[in-house]
C-alpha cells in the first residue's frame, strides 16, 4: 500500500511558500504576449500620426488623418499616398504629443505609398524595413497606428495570405500585397505591419468594408523600391506606350490559327496620337498577347511589364489583328509623373 501523506504535506508547505513569494507578472505572460509587448516597445515610438489639411478647419480643404512610420533618424516617414492626397499642409504628431510640419518628397498612387520628411527634426526614433519575401502564412504580425483617431493602438494577428493583388486608387494593381487578420480601421492607413523581429514588413493600406479580418498591407520590398525611386528621382519611373485598353478573351479559333495558347489578352481601345504605340503602327482593336518575351493575359500584365527597366528599349510585341498574328517593334518612353 502506497502512503502519499508525506508528499501531500510537502506539497502544502510548498504551496504556502509559493503564495508568500512576490508574483512576477512578466513570468506569467506567454510567449505570444511577450512578443507583442517587445515589438510595441521597440517600434511604437517610431509610429506617427499624419494630419493633413489646415490647422483651422475651413470649407475649402478637407482635413484628413492617418498613420506613418519613421524609417530613418533624419525624419523620413513612409505613409499611404491616399492619406496625403493633394494636401498642402501636413503635420506629424509623435507618441509624446509633439507636433511638427512635414513635406511630401514624393508619392506613388500606383502603389499607394508616399514619402514624407519631418521638417526641423532629427534623431527621431525609427524602425527598420524588413524583407517581406521571408514571410510565411500563419506568421505573427502586429499593426500599430491611429484607428479612428485613437493614437498608438496595437492589434495583433497573423499573415493570412501572401502575394495578393488589389486595385490602387489610380486603377493599377498593387502586386505582392500581404493579407492579414490584424484589425485595421480608418486611421490605420500608412501605419506599419511589423514582424515579431520588430521589422516593418508592410505598410497598412486597405480594409474591406463589411468583412471581418480581411486587411491588406503593401509589402516592405515594394516600399523599398518606391523609397529608392523617390529619393533618386522624386517619383517612380515607369515605361509608357500611350494606349488605353481592357482585358478581353482571345477567340479559340484565332489562338489556333496564330499558334498561341493565350486565352486572354490586352485589347487596345484607344491609341494616343504621336505616342510610342501610334508610331509603332498599333491600331484600336489589336490584342496584345506578348511583350518583350513575356506572355500578356490582360491589361494588368501589360502594365506590369512596362517597368523602369524597359524605358528607352526597343521591345518585340506580338499582337492579334483580325485573328492574324503580327510582330511589332515598339519603343516605350518614360511615363510622366502624376501631378
Amino acid at each position: 500500500m502506497l502512503d502519499f501523506t508525506s508528499d501531500i504535506a510537502g506539497d502544502a508547505a510548498s504551496s504556502r511558500t509559493t503564495a508568500a513569494a512576490p508574483v512576477d507578472d512578466r513570468a506569467l505572460l506567454d510567449a505570444y504576449s511577450n512578443a507583442v509587448i517587445d515589438v510595441t516597445e521597440r517600434v511604437g515610438p517610431a509610429v506617427v500620426r499624419v494630419e493633413t489639411g489646415p490647422k483651422v478647419p475651413n470649407g475649402r480643404e478637407r482635413a484628413g488623418l492617418g498613420s506613418g512610420i519613421v524609417i530613418s533618424p533624419d525624419g523620413l516617414v513612409l505613409t499611404n499616398s491616399h492619406v496625403v492626397g493633394a494636401s498642402k499642409e501636413i503635420r506629424l504628431r509623435d507618441v509624446e504629443g509633439h507636433v511638427g510640419d512635414a513635406q511630401v518628397l514624393g508619392a506613388d498612387p500606383d502603389t499607394d505609398l508616399a514619402l514624407l520628411r519631418a521638417n526641423g527634426v532629427r534623431h527621431l526614433p525609427y524602425a527598420a524595413l524588413g524583407n517581406s519575401k521571408t514571410l510565411r502564412r500563419g506568421q505573427l504580425v502586429i499593426a500599430i497606428g491611429n484607428p479612428l483617431g485613437f493614437e498608438s493602438t496595437v492589434t495583433a494577428g497573423v499573415v493570412s495570405a501572401l502575394g495578393r493583388s488589389i486595385r490602387s486608387v489610380s486603377g493599377r494593381t498593387i502586386e505582392d500585397v500581404i493579407q492579414t487578420d490584424a484589425a485595421l480601421n480608418p486611421g490605420n492607413s500608412g501605419g506599419p505591419l511589423v514582424s515579431s523581429n520588430a521589422e516593418v514588413i508592410g505598410i497598412n493600406t486597405a480594409i474591406i468594408n463589411g468583412a471581418q479580418g480581411i486587411c491588406f498591407a503593401v509589402a516592405s520590398n515594394t516600399a523599398q523600391f518606391v523609397l529608392a525611386e523617390i529619393i533618386r528621382h522624386g517619383y517612380v519611373r515607369r515605361a509608357y506606350i500611350g494606349v488605353a485598353g481592357q482585358t478581353a478573351p482571345v477567340p479559340r479559333r484565332h489562338a489556333v490559327l496564330a499558334g498561341v495558347e493565350n486565352k486572354m489578352g490586352a485589347l487596345l481601345m484607344q491609341i494616343e496620337p504621336d505616342g510610342p504605340a501610334a508610331k509603332a503602327g498599333l491600331l484600336p482593336g489589336d490584342v496584345v498577347i506578348r511583350l518583350d518575351g513575356v506572355e500578356i493575359n490582360g491589361v494588368d500584365d501589360l502594365i506590369r511589364v512596362l517597368d523602369r527597366d524597359r524605358i528607352g528599349r526597343r521591345l518585340a510585341m506580338d499582337v492579334l489583328r483580325l485573328g492574324r498574328l503580327r510582330a511589332i517593334d515598339i519603343d516605350p518612353i518614360e511615363r510622366k509623373p502624376a501631378r
